[in-house]
């Protein structure tokens, strides 16, 4: 079933209103017709089935049939800190971690950074990537719209996860896996999780003992150097798996 993201003062006891661009999409392109179904969602985790009962050419009403449908959400709020990577990455990047759960992606400026961008390309990116979380909640099933953050520095990263429950960070000279499974069995409904995942070229040593500075717990993904993006997936994806094993 199609899911779309509704404005919640779109949102009746009764019905629900699309506008915007979704209009098109279910009219034109998907061409439903009344008495079609779709799932919409307010952003906020609220989560309805709803019929197409009325059509327009600037908007479509659908009648609620089911409000309020289970979450599929985690228990947890997983943040994603992504060293900033070259090319179409991040792009990549925000998909697939949209997809396995992520609440808030933050690009971060590490030393070893290829990428620079001022401000301007901050700010059209950053656009462009949110474009790229809301089509991968709306593909995923996602009942909230997961937040790409302007790049940051480092410093300010380590900021931002200073008073998180628990903060991951993989890093290829780790030497076990032990603590990462540790970590994650300990987890319980409610916390906050933050991943730090390097760049291409890795991190610098002074780096990794900054977040250790901070709490950061200093894992391995395994045997095998990863790339950048298949280590965000991989932690990512890890994470999800024994979260939902172990708690819902």
């Amino acid at each position: 079933m199609f899911h779309f993201f509704v404005s919640p003062e779109n949102i009746t006891e009764k019905d629900i209103t699309v506008t915007g661009s979704d209009v098109n999409h279910i009219k034109n392109v998907l061409r439903m017709k009344i008495g079609e179904k779709f799932i919409a969602n307010d952003g906020n985790g609220g989560s309805y089935c709803c019929a197409v009962s009325e059509m327009y050419d600037d908007r479509i009403v659908a009648v609620i049939e089911d409000g309020q449908l289970m979450s599929n959400e985690l228990p947890v709020k997983l943040v994603l800190f992504q060293g900033l990577p070259k090319a179409d990455k991040m792009e990549l990047i925000i998909q697939k971690g949209v997809e396995l759960g992520v609440s808030e992606i933050y690009p971060v400026e590490m030393s070893r950074c290829v990428v620079k961008l001022d401000d301007k390309k901050k700010k059209s990116k950053t656009s462009r990537w949110q474009s790229i979380s809301e089509s991968a909640a709306k593909q995923s099933g996602r009942t909230v719209i997961p937040e790409i953050h302007e790049p940051v520095p480092y410093s300010d990263a380590l900021k931002i996860a200073e008073g998180f429950d628990l903060l991951l960070v993989p890093y290829e000279c780790a030497d076990s896996m032990v603590v990462l499974k540790e970590k994650i069995s300990q987890v319980t409904p409610g916390m906050t999780i933050g991943i730090f995942i390097g760049p291409e070229g890795g991190y610098e040593e002074k780096e990794i003992e900054k977040a250790r500075d901070i709490g950061g717990e200093i894992v391995s993904l395994g045997k095998r150097i990863l790339r950048t993006e298949t280590a965000s997936i991989a932690a990512l994806a890890i994470c999800m798996f024994n979260i939902e094993a172990n708690l819902l």
